[in-house]
């Protein structure tokens, strides 16, 4: 019998909803039923707070576990405390572990959409939105691995986030950084950065029409970083007209270290950055549950 923990997020989580779990409990039950009627024992939790989550990812060493998801950040909220669960202190890293791994596999996860979100990256990775086809997944047992990215704030990016840019008021202004992508610098402070992009799949690799990363990959070992800076084109007898030159590149981690507070949007979840901060690439680190 295959023991399965259905975690879903509630309010206090970095996605808050109101009311328990967000989106609908229709799904959630749906898949449970699901899960049942293939004779796995499932226990059901939702959690509102780290703590909450830690307790259910506990629980779910032993059993699969299913994450019912309204957006990316609440996935990554659960990603995050997995890493906090799993990865050893520097000091205590294991001789088998690759060069370019800070953290082991982590376990699978099998995710239940719960909104109809066509740009979310379970509809990106082309997995199962039907719960029925979420439980017929995670009892099949076959899983995907992934690239993860890790940062030096405590938390993860599974697929992007985005500095700058254009206000939640549509309003657009630009920053001084330093954007350096292991020993290549894309930005070095002292000119003004529209936008930049780290890119570990797709959700960021276009902002309003213009393409920033390409065939950005969670399969392909490497992070991609974009740098959009604002130049002045002068024509003879014509008012200058500005163009955005589009920096690349590709590699290990990144290092952006912000002059001014920069507003950045990472997985969906919103903050600001004020102080250095650096992502590096965890090859492979963690995986899906696909039919």
């Amino acid at each position: 019998m295959v023991d399965v923990v259905l975690l879903a997020l509630g309010e206090g989580t970095e996605c808050a909803c109101e009311n328990g779990a967000c989106g609908t409990r229709t799904p959630i039950l749906t898949c449970r039923d699901a899960l049942r009627a293939a004779g796995a024992q499932v226990e059901t939790v939702i959690a509102h707070t780290d703590a909450e989550i830690d307790k259910a990812l506990a629980a779910s060493q032993s059993a699969r576990l299913v994450v019912a998801t309204a957006a990316d950040g609440q996935l990554r909220a659960v990603m995050r405390r997995m890493v906090r669960l799993h990865a050893p202190a520097p000091s205590k890293r294991p001789d088998t572990l690759a060069d370019d791994r800070t953290i082991p596999d982590l376990p699978p996860i099998g995710i239940l959409p719960l909104g109809p979100d066509p740009t979310d990256l379970a509809t990106r990775l082309g997995l199962p939105r039907k719960p029925a086809d979420v439980a017929a997944a995670v009892i099949g047992g076959r899983t995907r691995r992934l690239d993860l990215l890790r940062n030096d704030g405590g938390s993860v990016t599974l697929d992007g986030a985005l500095l700058g840019g254009v206000t939640a008021q549509g309003t657009t202004g630009t920053f001084l950084a330093r954007v350096e992508v292991d020993d290549t610098i894309l930005a070095d402070g002292t000119e003004p950065v529209l936008m930049s992009v780290i890119a570990n799949a797709s959700r960021y690799a276009t902002v309003d029409g213009l393409p920033l990363v390409t065939a950005p990959s969670l399969e392909d070992g490497v992070l991609d970083v974009a740098v959009a800076v604002p130049r002045a084109s002068r024509r003879l007898f014509r008012r200058p007209r500005v163009e955005i030159e589009v920096r690349r590149a590709h590699g290990r981690a990144v290092a952006v270290t912000p002059r001014v507070d920069v507003p950045f949007v990472d997985d969906g979840v919103e903050g600001s950055l004020s102080r250095k901060r650096s992502w590096w690439m965890e090859r492979g680190a963690w995986a899906v549950y696909v039919p």
